[in-house]
């Protein structure tokens, strides 16, 4: 495996995902988005987010009335989410360094002009364990800041295949997306971009 990128802690593993197993992945989510449909959440501010997401695993990431959480059930499908495919948990044992499997698999869908601003992932009351984060589809202009939003960041284009670890001192770094090439990537038809971010959650 070639060395990762080191950015301010964030190890990205250019191309570790080839295209065959890109599109392997790209099915997978599609099979569970049918079971668990992409919504837009509303921030606690009051304001959708460009980005839709779903999960899968045990838990989902949800906005719930202003609050972030985990919740065991789809808000709008009322269903329990769908299991995490194994092409996805194979990019996990592959790559997080960490002995069980994840409980959620986030899938956010950026389409044309989608961003996601500065954050950091801390629901999951867990941070000895990495998060781990897929790229698919249009390369996309990742930021990476440190443990106070205020701190300097550092930004890296990710392409369609490459893999964040988020773990150690960067685990609870801010990063988010700050825009895409849209139409660039070629995977998926139309342009956009898919993300799958891996999290292990009390």
């Amino acid at each position: 495996m070639t060395p990762p990128l080191d950015l301010k802690g964030v190890l990205i593993f250019r191309g570790l995902l080839d295209p065959a197993r890109q599109r392997e992945l790209v099915a997978a989510v599609r099979g569970a988005l049918a079971e668990a449909p992409l919504i837009r959440p509303v921030t606690a501010w009051g304001k959708p987010m460009s980005v839709r997401m779903s999960s899968a695993g045990r838990v989902g990431w949800v906005i719930d009335r202003g609050r972030y959480r985990y919740a065991d059930r789809h808000p709008d499908a009322g269903r329990q989410w769908p299991a995490i495919p194994e092409a996805a948990l194979a990019v996990w044992r592959e790559i997080a360094d960490w002995p069980d499997p994840p409980d959620s698999m986030l899938i956010n869908w950026y389409g044309e002009g989608a961003r996601m601003g500065l954050h950091r992932d801390a629901d999951e009351g867990r941070f000895d364990a990495p998060v781990v984060s897929v790229s698919l589809g249009d390369p996309a202009l990742f930021r990476v800041g440190g443990l106070e939003r205020s701190d300097p960041t550092a930004s890296v284009w990710l392409n369609s295949g490459d893999v964040a670890v988020l773990g150690g001192a960067a685990r609870l770094a801010y990063h988010g997306i700050d825009r895409l090439r849209f139409g660039a990537g070629g995977l998926l038809p139309g342009g956009g971009r898919i993300n799958l971010t891996f999290r292990v959650v009390a």
